[in-house]
């Protein structure tokens, strides 16, 4: 069934409005929906808008990208970009992290990429951050042998404790920065999502690491 966007207009924040969208894109989908046959490889996590996905997917029309994020809402801001692009190498997706294993085969995700996540601040909150023990087995589980984990944060307490569980999760850390823009790394990886846009410009800096959870 289809549904009419404009039905939607005088809503809280529009989100129904937002939601009729993403329902109505062809690349949008429910996890229920999901063509597990299409086969991603790379994923970009907690996406948002999927801005940065899209952006990616640009670059490499080669490579098929995945956008995950619970909110759909957001998620239909990149897919319209994407159609108004003609990219035929991305979809969008409406599930959690956890249900990542549900979704991608194993040892088949060239790069995952964890943007800006919720960083969960008060301590008793710790297991539903998704740098997590249990989240990054989940993602070893779907990495390639050689597979890479990227992570950009602006929450520096939040990214050092990230830091800590990849290294006592015996991951190699390849590459890092507490400066990510003002570094001489790859451009590709200076990319912004629609959060990185919004707050740089008051003076917060990126954090940025990948990581392998074997040999590179």
């Amino acid at each position: 069934m289809t549904l009419n966007p404009h039905d939607f207009v005088i809503t809280r924040k529009r989100k129904k409005y937002r939601f009729a969208l993403f329902h109505n894109s062809p690349l949008c989908y429910e996890l229920e929906e999901w063509d597990k046959t299409w086969q991603a490889d790379h994923v970009e996590l907690g996406a948002g808008t999927g801005l940065f996905a899209v952006a990616l997917a640009e670059e490499h029309p080669d490579k098929k990208f995945l956008a995950v994020d619970v909110k759909g809402d957001r998620l239909q801001t990149g897919a319209r970009q994407a159609e108004e692009k003609s990219l035929a190498n991305i979809r969008f997706l409406r599930a959690r992290a956890d249900q990542l294993s549900d979704i991608i085969t194993p040892a088949t995700l060239d790069s995952i990429w964890l943007t800006f996540p919720d960083p969960f601040p008060k301590k008793r909150s710790a297991g539903r951050r998704m740098t997590h023990p249990t989240y990054l087995n989940i993602y070893k589980t779907i990495l390639k042998p050689n597979g890479a984990f990227y992570l950009k944060h602006d929450n520096r307490d939040f990214f050092c404790w990230s830091l800590e569980q990849l290294v006592a999760e015996k991951w190699h850390i390849d590459e890092l920065s507490f400066d990510l823009h003002g570094s001489d790394l790859t451009e590709e990886y200076k990319i912004m999502t629609t959060y990185e846009t919004r707050w740089t410009g008051g003076g917060l800096q990126t954090n940025f690491v990948k990581a392998y959870s074997g040999k590179p």
